[in-house]
């Protein structure tokens, strides 16, 4: 509150916006009321209007509201008569003030462009607060300020909320504190919630079995006025497009709180027939915009997403009601969903339950299953002892229809994986196996488009023969596997056309240094994502390692290589100029391999990790190089002393630095602070930097007056 206080009293003398952007039920309102009525911002301004917009499509009628608060009782128009002139008439009034209007709940942009239209822009600091959950509407209105993003509260922040909310200004008494805590960590972070629950116990007796009866039952609390809480889900759910909703009831087929890889969302989306394959970041992108998905780790390697628990809730209402799928717990009596017939299922599977074994219907080819044979999709999660394999009484060669099917945590058993090999309709398939090789009737699935499988650790699946088979393979994820078993003393001789056109995704491909591994991916001509290990065997004799070629790999943007060698081999080969994120491990690298890498046009990021950097003393000379868009670096376990680089011409745009483990370097040069696109710094486990980084700190808020660089330090 007190940082959207000093924006609004200070700051660049133009009209500039606040916006402030969160999921349904965060608290955006509250948080603009408060600011609204603060004495301080009263008394700065010369006008104060507020306006909730919420679904009034009539922008006179909210230019008229506007009007009428901002002239008061004189000239008031009624709320019958609409003025065709409101837009001058509050021009007028506005011309020569420090106005501050709020414009709540905005859903869309040409709203937005309407309603802004009649506001003077003079030097006076006038300013706008606008709330809204979608990302667009507070992109479109920003002016100098970044939108405000409402995150969920800490347990403590709601433990806080919850207290005042049934206390107001006195303590809880400490019976009650063990109890309230709990409840209030049960409401997810989400003040509408906690809102809605310090209701509930405010009129309750305060005595410890009352609100344990509370803790108990929230779901019954919460739910009880089904209109209060599920509303606000509702009306951003009605404003999502068409296309868009299903893909967001899907996400409820994972578990609560789960965090969901957004690069393995496409391949669910595409097996459940929601989408195409180009349209997935348009996609994902929207669904955030709208604050239903959260997003985590944005800048990490790995970005994923999930939804609050009342998302989740809906969802899953709305999955049951048209039949999409449910869930299940493999204990529930077996007739539990029998009259559902819905498309898909997600079970959740507890091998330590009395009933898990016979009653886990599903898979139960023996029990009468009306609608079995007609899912389409079928996810089952494994409950304590995850790992252990299924009864020897399940099967799936009943389950014909399946275009999707992940058993998540079961260790699918050889007899299973045939019976997979058989449903010639899967799409998408997640499995985690103890076999050493894909089974020959994996030959059937001619319309798989999706392969995850979990290896037990050390261990790794030969993929050939069988994979030349699968035409429409788009992505292949797998823990470790090899193309063919390198031990085998005799190559395996693969047919020159032997191609798979579609496959865009990679992971995690091991290959031997002593096979002939040069043209190896001129195989798979289309990859966007690949990661691949060389691994040094350890009867190898050879001094040098045989690297494939990826210049041949025209569409490839993120590579991973990882060299597992006690031998240093120099990287020769180029890279391809599509490149985005280039991340290399364990690579020799030579001043003009580097040239290379800085000269690739796209990239974007970089990572370095145990790379030697051939070179004659311990200094690291980048004079001469650019990275033109490169917008992330990262360097991790690398052996120099001293960085010698001009950091705003080498990295001219350069966001995000990361340096791990360089425990020999001695400084990050100050040239880093010349970087006016740099956003963070993060330092971990070398504590020779802290100075360095403080500097620049230091440096970056005199020369822009704010202190805008984040600096996240980790020494231990």
């Amino acid at each position: 509150m007190e940082l959207i206080i000093r924006m609004l009293t200070s700051g660049p003398a133009e009209v500039d916006v606040i916006s402030i952007v969160g999921m349904p039920g965060i608290g955006k309102t509250t948080l603009a009321y408060r600011v609204y009525n603060d004495k301080s911002v009263i008394d700065h301004f010369d006008i104060r209007a507020w306006c909730t917009v919420d679904q009034e499509r009539n922008e006179k009628k909210l230019l008229q509201k506007i009007f009428n608060q901002v002239v008061g009782l004189k000239e008031r128009f009624s709320e019958d008569c609409i003025d065709d002139d409101v837009a001058d008439k509050l021009r007028k009034q506005l011309f020569g003030k420090r106005y501050f209007i709020v414009l709540d709940d905005l859903w869309d942009t040409a709203t937005w462009d309407e309603l802004t239209r009649p506001f003077p822009e003079l030097q006076k600091r006038s300013r706008i607060v606008l709330t809204s959950r979608i990302k667009e509407v507070a992109l479109q209105g920003k002016r100098h300020s970044d939108p405000l993003y409402l995150r969920l509260l800490r347990p403590e922040e709601s433990w806080e909320l919850l207290e005042k909310r049934v206390f107001g200004e006195e303590c809880c008494p400490d019976e009650l504190l063990d109890v309230g805590e709990k409840i209030a960590r049960k409401c997810d972070g989400l003040p509408l919630v906690l809102d809605l629950i310090g209701g509930v116990i405010a009129r309750k007796e305060k005595k410890e079995a009352l609100w344990l009866e509370v803790l108990n039952n929230m779901k019954s609390f919460i739910f009880k006025d089904e209109e209060e809480v599920m509303k606000v889900i509702q009306l951003s759910y009605d404003h999502l497009s068409d296309h868009l909703k299903p893909c967001l009831i899907y996400l409820a087929s994972y578990p609560k709180d789960e965090y969901i890889a957004i690069s393995d969302l496409k391949y669910v989306w595409i097996a459940e027939g929601l989408m195409k394959q180009t349209e997935m970041t348009v996609y994902v992108e929207e669904l955030i915009s709208s604050s239903l998905v959260l997003v985590s780790n944005e800048r990490g390697a790995n970005p994923s997403c999930q939804i609050h628990d009342l998302v989740h809730d809906f969802c899953s209402r709305k999955a049951r009601n048209e039949k999409l799928f449910d869930s299940i717990s493999s204990s529930a009596p077996s007739s539990s969903s029998s009259d559902l017939m819905p498309r898909g299922m997600t079970v959740h599977y507890d091998q330590c339950s009395p009933h898990s074994d016979g009653n886990f219907v599903l898979l139960n080819s023996e029990k009468e299953n009306p609608y079995v044979k007609h899912l389409i999709s079928l996810k089952v999660y494994m409950y304590n002892n995850a790992g252990l394999s299924l009864s020897y009484k399940c099967h799936l060669r009943h389950l014909r229809l399946l275009k999707r099917l992940e058993l998540r945590d079961i260790t699918v058993t050889d007899t299973l994986l045939n019976e997979i090999g058989m449903l010639v309709h899967l799409k998408f398939l997640n499995i985690m196996t103890e076999a050493k090789a894909l089974p020959p009737s994996f030959s059937n699935l001619c319309n798989l488009e999706t392969l995850i499988v979990d290896s037990v650790e050390g261990s790794y699946m030969v993929l050939s023969p069988v994979i030349w088979s699968l035409a429409k393979l788009q992505a292949v994820h797998m823990s470790c596997c090899s193309l063919f078993d390198p031990y085998i003393n005799e190559p395996t001789v693969l047919e020159e056309d032997k191609k798979l056109e579609k496959l865009t995704i990679l992971y995690h491909l091991h290959l031997s240094d002593l096979q002939d591994t040069e043209d190896v991916f001129k195989r798979f001509p289309n990859l966007q994502t690949l990661k691949f290990k060389i691994k040094q065997l350890s009867d190898c004799s050879e001094e040098k390692i045989c690297f494939p070629r990826l210049d041949v790999l025209n569409e490839l943007e993120k590579l991973r290589m990882h060299v597992s060698s006690d031998s240093v081999s120099e990287y020769t080969h180029g890279f391809p100029s599509s490149l985005k994120k280039l991340d290399l491990r364990g690579v020799s690298l030579t001043s003009d391999s580097l040239s290379r890498i800085a000269r690739l046009p796209n990239l974007q990021k970089l990572c370095l990790t145990n790379t030697i950097i051939q070179r004659e003393k311990e200094e690291w000379n980048m004079e001469g190089l650019t990275f033109e868009k490169l917008k992330s670096l990262k360097l991790d376990y690398m052996s120099f002393s001293e960085w010698q680089v001009t950091a705003d011409e080498s990295f001219p745009v350069l966001e995000e630095l990361k340096i791990i483990d360089c425990t020999e370097l001695i400084e990050i040069p100050e040239s880093f602070g010349d970087i006016a696109s740099l956003k963070s710094i993060s330092v971990l486990g070398c504590p020779q930097l802290k100075q360095s980084v403080l500097k620049i700190k230091e440096c970056v808020a005199e020369m822009t007056g704010e202190d805008k660089l984040e600096v996240e330090q980790y020494y231990s």
